[in-house]
């Protein structure tokens, strides 16, 4: 039995699959001389077209970003171009009969193991740009997602990697998995994020697990609180196949209600929306019931697009999404890049010593005025698009610090809309808005009000900010609870501020939908909620047995607790009062 991070909800019982083994230079890998040619002809192919997208992805980022932070992909492609460098792939192709994929990972082992012994950064940082490449070569030469050699493995399929790429979980619609299980990451990872809009159950942060999992060894993964097991006897497999089984019939339950309106008992209408990263996920959304999407997170468009999105090609998307989305209402949030997120031209080798309280989110987007304007434009020009189908975009900014910030952001989007009115593009009202997760803004929030349309607050950095806790620390990240008393009377002070000047506030980050976070939000006051669209029945099934006094009264006991242990006990037996089978689908 291993322990990690509870990340997304539910449990399954199947067949590992490593990732991260597609490198590893076993003897069943090796080739028979009649396909040396071809595989030698495959991995030359791969690096011409990797070698040109290289080179074009440098032109385009100094002409938008700058020659500085384009200067990265001209080290890639010269390592791409590198004489040594192909010698020794070709050679393993050749010589020892080895697949590309498993050549360039031995040569990636070989340079690790070479620059670990150094003390210089500069040439340690080598390897990580080695390594960039290495992963780009690999992508066109096999597909790491897709387990096609050997038998086919029986289902269901239960990943496991040290971490999921955002371009590899993105890519998860396209592979039968219903279980992640990863070494790193944590509740606010993107294997969390992404298995919990997918409804897979997830653990997070499983210490060495790649080192006791073999690919096709049976696991047991329970997203409720963070056990692996591997290979488990008969008996312990056959329980958790009962627990398995009775989840799958209360999630397909619960999907029942799609159509039913997001009401209390007591007859208060509650907006539940959803958090999507792609239109996989605005599909999703409406297949759920949502009422809208309350945040489309951009920086996947860029995390997982192989060069910069240019503005046709973002408005392209944007109005993909608005689409599929429910009611076609959708709040698209600027680029949140930075911290666990970065790309290339945008800071990606920018070290700093604080990532998620340094340079990023508005604060990059601030230093690329060009860049931003761009999106902006996308946005706008989306929310035009949205318009002539009955549905309406709003626009939202990340990491708000101040009023000043605000102005600035307000003369960006005025002088965006009078671009696009000089092409004939006429623009609606599009109402703009702040996400709320710097403390700096929450004891601030009344002289910001007056200036925003409306409010989303961000619960996941702001509970980090608020316990001076890296999420992504193992060491500290037991301290970035929700539901702490210090963190509880920060959201009541700013939900009530928002309902006393009448501006919209929307809860957004993943807290929105944990069953007992969500008993205190209602009582606090809030009516809509921003959440993956999977758990959006749960928590629709979950309104219509709540009367509002009655969640007013929770949440008045559980403000006057005085640890997050005594919120938490009490909101455990709340809410097995209320709704005893909701525990199948709560993260411990």
């Amino acid at each position: 039995m291993r322990k990690g991070i509870p990340v997304s909800p539910g449990v399954v019982v199947g067949t590992a699959y490593c990732i991260d083994q597609v490198f590893a230079p076993t003897s069943s890998d090796r080739l028979d001389d009649a396909e040396v040619a071809s595989e030698l002809a495959r991995y030359q192919a791969a690096r011409h077209r990797v070698a040109v997208e290289l080179h074009a992805l440098q032109q385009k980022v100094s002409r938008q970003v700058g020659p500085e932070e384009a200067a990265i992909f001209a080290m890639h492609e010269s390592i791409v171009r590198d004489v040594a460098f192909t010698d020794r792939v070709e050679q393993w192709i050749t010589e020892d009969r080895m697949p590309a994929s498993s050549a360039l990972g031995r040569l990636l082992e070989e340079y690790t193991r070479l620059f670990d012994r150094t003390t210089d950064e500069y040439l340690r940082e080598r390897v990580n740009d080695l390594r960039d490449v290495v992963v780009r070569l690999s992508a066109h030469v096999s597909d790491v997602l897709h387990p096609s050699d050997g038998p086919p493995l029986p289902r269901p399929l239960v990943l496991v990697a040290d971490e999921l790429l955002p371009s590899q979980a993105v890519a998860l619609g396209d592979l039968e998995v219903e279980g992640i299980v990863t070494q790193a990451g944590s509740q606010t990872s993107h294997a969390a994020i992404i298995a919990r809009s997918r409804g897979i159950p997830a653990v997070c942060g499983v210490p060495s697990v790649l080192a006791h999992v073999q690919t096709g060894d049976l696991l047991v993964v329970d997203g409720r609180d963070g056990t692996v097991i591997v290979n488990p006897d008969a008996e312990t497999a056959a329980a958790y196949r009962k627990i398995e089984r009775e989840y799958l019939h209360l999630r397909d339950e619960l999907a029942g209600n799609r159509e039913a309106p997001a009401v209390t008992a007591d007859g208060i209408a509650l907006q539940l929306l959803a958090n999507i990263n792609d239109v996989s996920d605005a599909k999703a959304a409406e297949a759920m019931g949502a009422s809208g999407v309350g945040l489309f997170r951009t920086e996947y468009l860029y995390l997982t697009h192989p060069s910069i999105p240019g503005e046709q090609e973002q408005l392209e998307v944007y109005q993909a999404i608005v689409d599929d989305s429910p009611n076609r209402s959708v709040t698209i949030r600027t680029l949140d890049i930075g911290g666990d997120k970065t790309v290339p031209y945008l800071g990606g080798r920018h070290r700093e010593a604080n990532p998620f309280m340094g340079w990023r989110s508005i604060r990059l987007s601030f230093e690329h005025p060009d860049f931003f304007s761009t999106q902006i434009r996308a946005i706008l020009a989306a929310a035009a698009y949205a318009e002539k189908k009955g549905g309406q975009v709003r626009i939202l900014f990340p990491m708000i610090c101040n009023l000043e910030e605000i102005h600035r952001l307000r003369a960006m989007v005025r002088r965006a809309r009078r671009d696009l009115h000089e092409r004939g593009i006429q623009v609606p009202p599009t109402p703009i808005g702040m996400m709320l997760e710097v403390p700096a803004a929450a004891v601030s929030i009344d002289t910001m009000l007056p200036f925003v349309d409306f409010v989303s607050i961000g619960s996941n950095d702001l509970v980090q900010y608020l316990m001076a806790a890296d999420r992504d620390n193992p060491k500290v990240s037991h301290l970035c609870q929700p539901l702490a008393p210090a963190v509880l009377r920060v959201l009541h002070q700013v939900i009530t501020a928002c309902l006393e000047s009448n501006t919209p506030v929307t809860l957004c980050g993943e807290m929105a939908g944990h069953p007992r976070a969500f008993l205190l939000l209602l009582g606090m006051g809030l009516r809509s909620f921003s959440m993956s669209p999977a758990l959006i029945p749960s928590i629709k099934s979950l309104a219509a047995q709540l009367e509002i006094p009655q969640a007013r009264a929770i949440c008045q006991h559980a403000m006057r607790l005085k640890t997050t242990g005594h919120v938490r006990r009490y909101l455990r037996g709340k809410l097995k009062e209320i709704a005893p089978d909701m525990s199948l689908m709560e993260i411990e």
